[in-house]
């Protein structure tokens, strides 16, 4: 039996982090091959970092009186990324407890003043973010991905988040690893400039395979990685229907640009924060369900500021 997270429920409002590698990279100025962002923790002065980088979040959090969900710096901390940046196979399981550790002692530095606080290990896609290019089948996606979900797992988080993922497949071999693990699961999608998956799938066809494929669903879904002007009309065509009731959380882009376009940016492009809250506002309208926001490429704590702003009205 799984235990769902009582969060699950929509009438409390969850906040989350921006876009962690951006930030880093484009204002913090640190170098992170393969946008792996657990590489700060092998320094104290990398680590003060990304603990800074939560905190602010978790300010915000705490002003608005709202939950959190603390997401791991561990979506390249899976074993084919750790090898192409030289560690040893063994170091999934160090990295990922390192990581979710400094989750677990920020939590209890703000429990008792912020709502209630998730834990959350981030899993992040095994190839391309934004091109699924060298697939797998479900099977072997349970067993690449078991080995980060069982280190994830033992280090004590409260559940599994799989970001950016661009095909089902991938997706659906993360949920069987959660539940061979016995812990709750979401699955968030990244989508094109049109609304659907990479691969040509449509959200509503994704979710539903997913679902179909899982002996216990994902307890639900977001997207992330996109602005939502790409998916908005796409969620529209499904209003009031049951896939896209499963969508719970997003965490958009501040750009409007494609992924190719962005894949090719040497500059950081932030968008307009105010806008991009006031999607979120218009997106809380029409699919009342939402209640976990957050960002992604180009967001930082204004951003979700903005969103939190907007958001908190409907609580």
């Amino acid at each position: 039996m799984i235990e769902i997270p009582d969060f699950y429920r929509p009438d409390k409002l969850y906040l989350t982090d921006g876009g962690l590698e951006t930030t880093l990279i484009f204002r913090d100025h640190y170098d992170l091959p393969y946008f792996a962002a657990f590489e700060l923790l092998k320094t104290s002065e990398g680590y003060d970092s990304l603990r800074k980088y939560f905190t602010s979040y978790l300010n915000i959090a705490r002003e608005y009186n709202t939950g959190f969900v603390l997401e791991s710096a561990t979506w390249r901390a899976s074993t084919d990324w750790i090898l192409k940046l030289g560690y040893p196979e063994a170091a999934v399981s160090e990295i990922n407890n390192k990581a979710v550790r400094m989750l677990l002692d920020l939590r209890n530095e703000y429990r008792a003043n912020t709502g209630n606080i998730i834990i959350s290990g981030c899993i992040g896609p095994r190839g391309d973010g934004y091109s699924p290019t060298v697939t797998m089948t479900v099977e072997e996606a349970r067993k690449y991905h078991m080995v980060q979900a069982k280190a994830l797992v033992d280090s004590g988080v409260d559940m599994i988040t799989a970001i950016t993922m661009n095909y089902v497949e991938e997706a659906a071999g993360i949920v069987a690893a959660a539940n061979e693990l016995k812990v709750p699961v979401v699955i968030s999608f990244t989508v094109e400039t049109n609304g659907q998956l990479p691969t040509g799938m449509t959200l509503e066809d994704a979710i539903n395979q997913v679902d179909a494929n899982a002996t216990i669903r994902p307890v639900y879904y977001m997207i992330n990685c996109a602005h939502p002007a790409h998916f908005t009309s796409e969620l529209n065509k499904g209003l009031q229907e049951e896939w896209t009731m499963r969508i719970r959380g997003i965490r958009a882009n501040a750009s409007c640009k494609s992924h190719a376009e962005l894949d090719e940016a040497t500059e950081l492009d932030r968008g307009d924060p105010r806008e991009l809250g006031i999607s979120y506002k218009h997106l809380k309208e029409s699919f009342g369900q939402l209640h976990i926001f957050g960002g992604c490429c180009g967001t930082d704590e204004e951003h979700v500021h903005e969103i939190a702003g907007e958001i908190a009205a409907f609580y």
